[in-house]
């Protein structure tokens, strides 16, 4: 089949850096890289011609333009007239299909002549405005798999961006839309405000057409995502060896929308693995440290959730041995990514766009194509004794190697009830009230021993850490005839300190 051609163009200097990476998406992407051959100038070989009429006839040659306008008008000719100009009235001229995209930057920030580029493009069609890199990439990605739809290059849209045939709005909740946009607004400065509505909002991430919603939009915000998608959970598995066996001695099965999943799945590890804690001097909840640093932890178990193969019957798998953590992800790397690649700079090319912009607004994901260097260098940083491993074989496989201990004499892997021995041995519920205790000094907020644990599912945090540390008489409220009091304050208990002066002895 012959290969659709793209004309991306843009003021050469402002945006060299997203040509290049929209070029390499384009080429590298398992789905567009197979329909679109994209065109940048600069990889243009020596010919001999003017430049004027290079770019102009391959402007002709195109079908599809891509046009990105920002602050600079750039270049101009005899006539006062830009390249990028003169290409997007080429592109009219031949009626190509044009697709703009507008950098976010007040009228007055400028030039005028840009300005009135943009006004004369907005005459003749509809644009897209974007604050990242990011952003672009998704906007572009939605627009071209719109082009193929339309074209009948293809029939069936990518799992993310494909419109949900039994869904509606009402599958929707509004009040996780809502909290969204105020992460976004406070990470990533995202353009729309709590007081726009869901349909604008999911319209502006490319996730609502015509009164109809994507498959990611229920990923991101359903009420009951897995009502749809059944095996878009997350499986949490504890082994005190380092083998498979049955029976698991601690096993959770996680549903919800992605960001309960990735909370709920890092909560769980978190749980399980040791802990320390910094000075008490600074604030009255401690700053702890796990042994696999947070971020380690956050980032595989994002990735997993963010690139997985959502049409493959099985779930991503969250497994702590004794000897190291392996997150499964059901899905394949993208065409011209290897395992040996990820180490080493390079381009993102998620899975499911989609889905991977709002949880990059989120700050789920923090930077493009970073993820698995941050992985390696934070475990590094931590001392860990061995670098993270990435394999593809049935699944992807992220592990990520631990720090082992010497047991006693005589000592199981499987921990017993006893409270007063080392932290390798005493029991599951008391290992979760040890983690409170030590981060509790003084007198301290719900919220922030929440914090200071690093936890972010409220109900885990409740479930397994708060109220057993209540209920066994190790910490108090301040007001306990008045739970929900708005001043409610912890504190350790007399039994609560003999525990920690216990605990600390044994550190």
């Amino acid at each position: 089949m012959k290969k659709i051609k793209v004309f991306i163009s843009s003021v050469q200097s402002e945006f060299a850096e997203e040509r290049q990476i929209l070029s390499d998406y384009l080429t590298s992407d398992a789905l567009l890289g197979r329909f679109f051959e994209p065109f940048l100038f600069e990889n243009l070989p020596a010919v001999n011609q003017s430049i004027f009429r290079t770019y102009l006839t391959e402007v002709e040659h195109c079908d599809v333009y891509i046009g990105l306008f920002g602050k600079e008008y750039g270049y101009e000719d005899k006539e006062g007239i830009s390249p990028t100009e003169r290409e997007f009235d080429h592109a009219c001229l031949y009626h190509k299909v044009r697709l703009i995209f507008i950098s976010r930057h007040d009228s007055k920030e400028r030039n005028p002549k840009e300005l009135n580029l943009i006004q004369k493009a907005e005459q003749v069609i509809v644009r897209k405005a974007f604050s990242s890199v990011f952003e672009l990439k998704s906007s572009v990605y939605a627009s071209l798999i719109h082009y193929l739809e339309e074209k009948e290059y293809i029939r069936t849209l990518p799992f993310d961006a494909t419109l949900n045939r039994k869904a509606t709005m009402d599958d929707l909740d509004v009040q996780k839309i809502e909290n969204f946009v105020k992460l976004a607004n406070q990470r990533r400065d995202f353009p729309l405000s709590i007081e726009s509505s869901p349909d604008a909002i999911l319209t502006h991430l490319n996730l609502l057409q015509e009164n109809r919603i994507t498959n990611a939009a229920i990923l991101l915000f359903g009420k009951q995502p897995q009502r749809f998608f059944i095996t878009s959970e997350v499986k949490c598995a504890h082994f005190h060896g380092r083998d498979i066996t049955k029976p698991i001695p601690s096993y959770q099965v996680y549903k919800g929308d992605v960001f309960q999943l990735v909370d709920q799945a890092v909560d769980f590890v978190l749980s399980k693995i040791d802990v320390e804690t910094g000075t008490r001097d600074k604030s009255n909840a401690v700053e702890v440290k796990y042994e696999i640093p947070r971020g380690v932890v956050t980032e595989a178990i994002v990735n997993a959730i963010a690139h997985r193969d959502y049409t493959s019957n099985a779930s991503v798998q969250v497994m702590l041995f004794k000897d190291r953590l392996e997150v499964w992800n059901p899905g394949y790397l993208p065409y011209g990514l290897t395992p040996a690649k990820l180490r080493k700079p390079h381009n993102s090319i998620p899975a499911n766009p989609m889905l991977a912009e709002p949880m990059y607004l989120a700050g789920y994901i923090e930077r493009m194509g970073t993820g698995t260097g941050d992985i390696i260098r934070l475990s590094k940083e931590a001392g860990l004794p061995k670098e993270p491993e990435f394999v593809q074989e049935e699944f992807f496989r992220t592990i990520i190697w631990r720090k082992e201990k010497n047991e006693p004499t005589g000592q199981v892997d499987n921990p017993t009830s006893n409270p007063t021995s080392n932290p390798t041995s005493i029991s599951e519920e008391m290992e979760f009230i040890g983690k409170v205790l030590l981060v509790v000094n003084g007198e301290v907020k719900r919220s922030e021993i929440q914090e200071a644990l690093g936890l972010k599912d409220r109900e885990n945090f409740a479930d397994n850490y708060l109220n057993p540390s209540l209920q066994k008489g190790y910490i108090e409220m301040i007001y306990p005839e008045n739970p929900k009091h708005r001043h409610q304050r912890y504190r350790l208990t007399k039994k609560g300190l003999e525990l920690l002066s216990q605990l600390n002895k044994e550190r």
